[in-house]
């Protein structure tokens, strides 16, 4: 037996097990918005036609974007500083940054709501040391789910981040050092090509997760900051309009596909080695 062969009949179980309960999920899901008897792209017409359906799907995406560009700097300046920790703190550090992912979703998003509450602690502090008169609306606003969406992806930037700043050796960046250049020209110049793959596939997990998002944007957005994750939901568990709720799921396939593909291509226009 051929070591090709061999790798796909070992491959295949996998290939099966996403096929049969991703795929075809999926496809059926984008049959579904098909079969309208006014037409097959009429739920589609609808939907983009819609105010207030495209006002959710650009909040959605400018929370997504906004998410993942913080989360990139937030991020990559913490796993800099891990990368570059002496081993022993290293291990520490890192636990410290993966440990808020040990708590599920929902239990960090309802944090937020005990921090950014008009009886909150942040509003509790800031009365008292005078710097409002009387408590903020923080929660309920795009502002609060940007907040806690950072929150929840930045381990995960962090973890991708880490492994491929630790492969950069640290000696390019003392030859930078010792040519003249300055920091700024060392991380422009050797530092941030060399880590492009990374931040790719970080941005990519970020964006992806934001975008989807349900359990915080329902918490702290409410139906003032509706996103595409609890319109869906809306639309399927209380609406009970299947066709509806399947044209909004495409719709995010789609522009999750599209963000893959776009970053794919942008991490081989900045570093062809790696792509």
């Amino acid at each position: 037996m051929s070591s090709r062969l061999r790798a796909w009949l070992l491959a295949t179980p996998a290939t099966l097990l996403v096929l049969v309960f991703l795929v075809l999920p999926v496809l059926a899901t984008l049959a579904t918005t098909f079969g309208d008897p006014k037409g097959p792209f009429a739920p589609y017409a609808a939907f983009f036609t819609s105010k207030f359906r495209m006002a959710v799907l650009w909040r959605t995406m400018e929370v997504a974007v906004t998410t993942t560009l913080i989360s990139l700097v937030v991020g990559f300046a913490t796993a800099w500083v891990v990368a570059r920790a002496p081993r022993r703190i290293k291990s520490i550090m890192i636990i410290a940054a993966v440990f808020p992912l040990l708590t599920g979703v929902v239990v960090r998003s309802f944090a937020w709501l005990v921090i950014l509450g008009k009886n909150g602690i942040l509003n509790d502090a800031l009365l008292r040391i005078g710097a409002i008169s009387e408590p903020l609306s923080m929660l309920y606003t795009q502002g609060a789910v940007v907040v806690a969406m950072v929150y929840l992806f930045v381990p995960l930037m962090v973890l991708t981040l880490v492994g491929v700043l630790e492969a950069i050796p640290q000696d390019l960046t003392e030859a930078a050092a010792s040519l003249g250049a300055t920091p700024s020209a060392t991380f422009r110049q050797v530092i941030l090509p060399m880590a492009v793959p990374g931040l790719i596939v970080g941005a990519v997990l970020v964006f992806t997760g934001s975008f989807t998002s349900y359990a915080t944007p329902q918490l702290l957005g409410g139906e003032r900051q509706m996103m595409m994750g609890t319109f869906l939901y809306q639309r399927a568990m209380v609406m009970f309009d299947w066709v509806g709720a399947s044209t909004i799921a495409a719709v995010m396939v789609v522009v999750t596909l599209a963000t893959v593909l776009a970053m794919s291509h942008l991490a081989r226009r900045l570093n062809p080695v790696a792509g």
